[in-house]
């Protein structure tokens, strides 16, 4: 039987040896891959908006040294929406690239070294090195990310009970990367050096990518195969459509710079309708696919909605980057003892309470279950839902009293990151031990890049506000926000028992 997420074979059992808090071993090399990439990639997000604003007016309102790129607070949200955006949309590709050519574990190492180029382009002077190598992070981002995870599902049996802890053990790893990296990358960046900052991001991801060669003997052998590989027919008519495709994109940007009508919306917008068509357009060819059996078609139809559930959830909650960082910039009193907090820092709250509070979640999940009451995904998911909803309800309260000037108490901003990550940890990691379980064989790879789709959606949404000039930090768009997570939360409650049958023993 060959190997997938939801069952490898017993042959592709990783090698036995000591394990990892009562897991397989392997699981520590993921976990310390993960790590290290999280630590230079939320080191650059942290920084990103900020970086961007510099130097212009809304970098001084938030106290900014210079050397930044003085675009607006509302195109900084746009470029920041759309980046995400586009990290989590190559993750489809990403995970094509393992199933059809690489495998997911040499695929992994190839997005780790064009990572660490895209922080070291980052790193020159200007918007055109900044955009390439935004490009660069975010294709290595998609490659690593739609692969590292799935490997993840590879050392456990689809009814191994330790399972959905070893995803939340694993998300720790995401989040240990994520509290030390504005501490450390953010610090540097906002009081030190921009470029030095994004160097610092380059090196973390180096790091981790030593580390990873060193532990991949304890990986699963199914972490090498290739579900599906390509013929050379296949290879030959796939170079020539990639081809036409870059032919015509080229010929496109050509004839609007040579007529004077470049500007960064016509590399915007377009990224921004792709983020918005492709996760609807996969999801539907997925459930038309005939090739799926009848169960795998009804599990289909039963994870769309946790996947609707998923990109309302990611569009707010990924502002925390944005519109929650410039909030705590130019409206919070961050000053202690003498001693301003870098804005780069709130960043770092949400690892801290996933640290903290991810053990307790585990032992909850397996409390329920032990006493024959499990919570289904769908009452997770509707959990996470129900919880944004109400952080950005509450964020309504300080930015009231911040509507005149005046600088809040940052405790505001703690109970708001407190509450999103309860959210969070009700349906990010559950999510992604869903997808695992439920992902049809014929996709392996591929369906991991399906659930990054959802965060793809979500920050589409955001940066399409954006565009449109939307103030999102203004109360009317943060109320909106707020109340749609709720009603769709209470929504995917509602209708939680029709998604259980749908999805059967992987409820």
């Amino acid at each position: 039987m060959s190997a997938t997420l939801t069952q490898p074979s017993p042959t592709d059992r990783p090698p036995a040896g000591k394990g990892f808090l009562g897991h397989p071993r392997g699981l520590a090399t993921l976990f310390m891959t993960e790590m290290w990439e999280r630590f230079s990639y939320y080191g650059m997000r942290a920084l990103l908006v900020f970086y961007l604003i510099s130097g212009g007016p809304d970098g001084l309102r938030a106290h900014l040294p210079g050397g930044g790129l003085g675009v607006t607070l509302t195109t900084a949200t746009a470029i920041y929406s759309v980046y995400l955006a586009v990290v989590y949309l190559l993750t489809m590709p990403g995970g094509w690239f393992a199933d059809r050519l690489w495998g997911a574990r040499r695929t992994v190492m190839i997005g780790a070294l064009v990572i660490i180029a895209g922080h070291f382009v980052l790193a020159a002077p200007g918007m055109t090195a900044f955009l390439g190598g935004l490009a660069l992070v975010a294709i290595g981002s998609g490659l690593l990310k739609a692969n590292i995870a799935p490997m993840v599902g590879h050392l456990y049996r689809a009814d191994d009970p330790r399972r959905d802890g070893g995803f939340t053990l694993y998300y720790v790893g995401i989040n240990l990367g994520g509290l030390l990296a504005p501490l450390v990358i953010g610090t540097i960046g906002e009081t030190v050096s921009w470029p030095l900052a994004f160097v610092l991001s380059g090196i973390g991801m180096a790091l981790g990518l030593a580390q990873y060669l060193h532990g991949t003997r304890h990986l699963a052998k199914a972490s090498d195969h290739v579900p599906h590989p390509l013929d050379t027919a296949e290879r030959r008519v796939l170079a020539r459509r990639a081809a036409a495709v870059l032919a015509v994109v080229v010929a496109f940007y050509a004839v609007v710079a040579a007529t004077g009508h470049y500007t960064l919306t016509w590399i915007l917008l377009p990224l921004t309708l792709i983020g918005l068509a492709v996760p609807v357009v996969v999801l539907v060819r997925i459930r038309r696919d005939r090739g799926l059996t009848a169960d795998e078609r009804a599990k289909m139809r039963g994870y769309t909605w946790l996947f609707a559930a998923a990109a309302v959830f990611w569009m707010i909650y990924d502002q925390a980057g944005s519109t929650l960082l410039a909030f705590a910039k130019t409206s919070t009193d961050s000053t202690i003892g003498g001693f301003t907090v870098p804005g780069s820092w709130y960043s770092s709250l949400n690892p801290v309470f996933i640290i903290v509070l991810a053990p307790v979640f585990v032992w909850l999940w397996l409390h329920l279950a032990r006493r024959r009451r499990p919570a289904t995904n769908a009452g997770k998911f509707s959990a996470g839902l129900l919880l944004i909803g109400v952080s950005f309800l509450v964020f309504l309260i300080p930015l009231a009293l911040a509507s005149g000037g005046a600088r809040v108490s940052p405790w505001w901003l703690v109970l708001i990151f407190l509450v999103q990550t309860f959210g969070e940890l009700s349906l990010s990691p559950v999510g992604l031990s869903a997808t695992t379980k439920l992902a049809p064989r014929k996709y392996c790879s591929q369906m991991l890049g399906v659930w990054f789709l959802a965060v793809t959606a979500g920050d589409s949404v955001t940066g399409l506000l954006s565009m449109a000039h939307v103030n999102l930090s203004d109360l009317p768009a943060v109320a909106v926000e707020g109340a749609l997570a709720t009603l769709a939360g209470l929504a995917v409650l509602l209708r939680r028992k029709h998604i259980s049958r749908l999805m059967g023993s992987a409820a």
